[in-house]
């Protein structure tokens, strides 16, 4: 009985983790943000969604995903490499997919 109520409660917990995706942080004069997500699936549905986005505003993020995780990296390549008003809009935006 204890048991399975913990395990519920795990449940609870690890799904309201992933439902509350990091905030973008300013490191190495780029934005980054981090996304977890359900399976490679759901990942993948976003790393499309968003390149569909990026090709549109012509701004190109780096990212990397492992599984059911996606971290995306932003910053200007044309302006030196440091954080412009491009990147911030591209954020955004991809906070509102």
């Amino acid at each position: 009985m204890i048991y399975s109520k913990i395990l519920i409660l795990l449940n609870k917990t690890l799904v309201s983790l992933i439902k509350k995706p990091t905030m973008w942080i300013e490191k190495n004069n780029k934005l980054c943000r981090s996304y977890i997500f359900k399976d490679f699936s759901e990942a993948f549905g976003f790393i499309s969604r968003v390149a569909l986005l990026a090709e549109k505003l012509d701004h190109h993020p780096t990212w990397t995903n492992t599984y059911n995780r996606v971290e995306i990296e932003l910053s200007t390549h044309d302006a030196g490499n440091t954080i412009t008003q491009k990147d911030r809009t591209l954020a955004a935006l991809i906070d509102k997919l």
